[in-house]
């Protein structure tokens, strides 16, 4: 017998015409009460505002990738629903247009990667093009360096000098470092392994289409980093080990000690500008932060989504920066809207497991880093965010809301309802997975007034019923982030001008903040020259 499929619709039917319809090729959102919404500007204008980003010429339209897209989300019937578990590939006649299998495809692409891997590395530890520096180089004494994160195959610093401040990404090379000491081995030290030069590059890639959207890190330089470790470095590595012991007894220690550098031992650093405080060491203490940093998270998806087809699909607390970069304002009772009394901005890290794709080029292929080489991302069970790693591949499975457990995901590239998984899809409900992740987290971590936490959720209770993903199949859900944020504009919350808001589209470039020994003595004697001349 034949299984038979039903869809679940997204929101009720607008009686508003196709063409004002918000993102009408997408499931659209739950249509609030037309009391609570104004409606003097058509939904289309504000789709508009959502992807402009304050650029003087319009340029011409783009043609999405014709790229096959899954479109949340597909209910598959419980009564002609053979498992609840993926299916092995088995014997799969699932063929690519060239008459091969996709298990013959994807052994020859890995042979091919690890060799084309191998090669790329070397060639990055070796290019001459990249500036060469020391630790010394990067933190000499008297400036400060701290380690604030650890990213999906990074390490994460913050450096403040006399030139500002930056954050640099640390990724090792290919190179010697010292074997782990018995202790090491005794505290379950795991070392990172080396990444691809593809890996690294991808990431970039997807930095310069995001640079110009608000809420997205801007990239500065990148250089080889070689050598023994500096004192301040060992220091901060070994500070935020035993904050992070504290915080979590159990924790294994993933990259190696600077203690074990050598004169040969490579890095890739990645500078950036400076973000503020990641998510998971910011204290939120009123209700403003509660509705500024979810939907400032919201607006960049949006835009990303929209510009991009962006996914980031690792969002948790460590790759969402907070800083104050004005003084909250007090929100006057009966004021319409709840969006931007804080004065708190957002910046999104790490890209590594991201998806994207050129939409100026027509066909492109995404640029999307493939989860299947690593399925112990899906069966870990350390830390909150493991389930919204199975909720991703459960949803590329079986597109519906059924999040499988960890021993469901063994089986790579396993088959769901459109043949063997692929990463390559676009897949915008990642997004208000993440975004449900990040809302729980704002509310379970709330340190101010109850009261005011009563209130927001009291406000947002609708739509949480549809940003759940624990919520019932008949419940209608948001298929992206642009969804989240035109229930929130029809809502009240956000007013159409603030999607603009002035002098903040445009981020400015900014320059590397990190120079080598010689370059600091040069410019130091340029400036004694120039002194003198003009004295």
């Amino acid at each position: 017998m034949p299984r038979t499929k039903k869809t679940v619709k997204y929101g009720k039917r607008s009686t508003r015409t196709e063409a004002e319809r918000l993102f009408a090729e997408l499931p659209q959102s739950p249509v609030r009460k037309p009391s609570i919404m104004d409606m003097d500007g058509t939904v289309a204008s504000i789709t508009e505002k959502l992807s402009i980003v304050q650029i003087e010429d319009e340029p011409k339209q783009l043609r999405r990738s014709t790229r096959k897209s899954i479109r949340p989300i597909q209910i598959v019937d419980d009564a002609t629903e053979s498992s609840d578990f993926p299916e092995d590939l088995g014997d799969s006649d699932y063929r690519f247009s060239n008459g091969e299998s996709r298990d013959t495809a994807c052994r020859n692409d890995d042979a091919d990667e690890k060799e084309s891997e191998e090669q790329s590395l070397s060639e990055i530890a070796s290019d001459n093009s990249l500036r060469i520096l020391t630790w010394d180089d990067v933190c000499p004494q008297g400036d400060r360096i701290e380690k604030i994160a650890e990213a999906s195959y990074a390490e994460v610093y913050r450096v403040t000098n006399e030139r500002g401040t930056s954050v640099i990404k640390v990724i090792r090379l290919p190179s010697p470092i010292k074997p782990q000491t018995k202790a090491q081995v005794r505290s379950k030290l795991v070392d990172e392994e080396p990444h691809s030069e593809e890996d690294v590059n991808g990431e970039l890639q997807i930095s310069e289409w995001l640079a110009d959207i608000p809420g997205f890190v801007v990239y500065k330089e990148r250089y080889i980093v070689q050598g023994k470790t500096s004192r301040a470095l060992l220091e901060t590595h070994q500070v935020f080990q035993r904050r992070m012991k504290r915080k979590d007894p159990g924790r294994a220690q993933f990259y190696p000690s600077p203690s074990r550098y050598l004169d040969d031992t490579k890095f890739l650093v990645v500078e950036l500008g400076d973000a503020g405080t990641a998510l998971e060491h910011w204290e939120v203490r009123n209700e403003s932060e509660l509705w500024d940093i979810f939907f400032l998270v919201a607006i960049a998806l949006a835009r990303a989504e929209e510009l991009a087809m962006f996914e980031h699909r690792d969002l948790h607390e460590g790759n969402l920066c907070i800083r104050q970069v004005e003084p909250s304002k007090r929100r006057k009772p009966g004021s319409r809207g709840y969006f931007g009394y804080s004065g708190v901005d957002i910046t999104i890290l790490d890209y590594g497991l991201s998806r994207a794709e050129d939409l100026s080029v027509d066909f492109a292929a995404p640029i999307a880093y493939d989860l299947e080489r690593d399925l112990g991302l899906f069966m870990s069970t350390h830390a909150a965010q493991c389930k919204v790693y199975r909720r991703m591949r459960s949803f590329l499975l079986r597109a519906d809301r059924i999040c499988l457990p960890p021993e469901a995901h063994k089986t790579p590239y396993a088959k769901g309802i459109d043949g063997p998984l692929c990463w390559e899809a676009h897949v915008p409900y990642t997004n208000v997975l993440w975004l449900a992740y990040l809302y729980e987290y704002l509310v379970d971590n709330f340190q101010g007034d109850a009261k005011q936490l009563a209130h927001f959720e009291k406000e947002t209770a609708d739509m949480w019923t549809y940003l759940n993903p624990d919520a019932d199949e008949s419940v209608p859900c948001f298929g992206a982030a642009e969804d989240i944020v035109c229930f929130a504009v029809e809502s009240g919350w956000i007013r159409e001008a603030q999607l603009l808001g002035p002098g903040v589209s445009m981020i400015e470039r900014e320059d590397s903040i990190i120079v080598s020994r010689d370059d600091g003595e040069a410019n130091g004697l340029q400036r004694r020259l120039s002194k003198r001349l003009t004295g």
